[in-house]
């Protein structure tokens, strides 16, 4: 699978590989892919909880000569538009008629 960013988290123990892969995460753009190479057991149940919790997708995971590859990409970055403060105009409702 194609990468932009690996990172090696081998013979770390959690929550070391979760906290190397948010701060790579963090230097990557939305939809940049991270690869994370873990021996953890509990990596793989442990990336689908980070993925869940912070929205980063999930691709792939799976172990391959008693190591674990995980592969997620960073989500897409929210960006909130900001009203400056204004005065509204106050408009009376329609008369209605009797």
């Amino acid at each position: 699978m194609y990468f932009d960013k690996e990172i090696d988290t081998r013979g770390l123990n959690c929550p070391l590989p979760i906290l190397r892969a948010k701060k790579a995460l963090a230097d990557l753009i939305s939809g940049q892919v991270l690869k994370v190479t873990a021996t953890d057991p509990g990596s793989v149940r442990d990336f689908a909880a980070f993925s869940r919790q912070t929205g980063h997708l999930l691709l792939e995971s799976g172990e391959v000569d008693k190591e674990f590859l995980i592969f997620l990409k960073k989500k897409e970055a929210v960006w909130r538009a900001v009203r400056a403060a204004r005065p509204r105009a106050l408009v009376a409702p329609p008369a209605t008629k009797p």
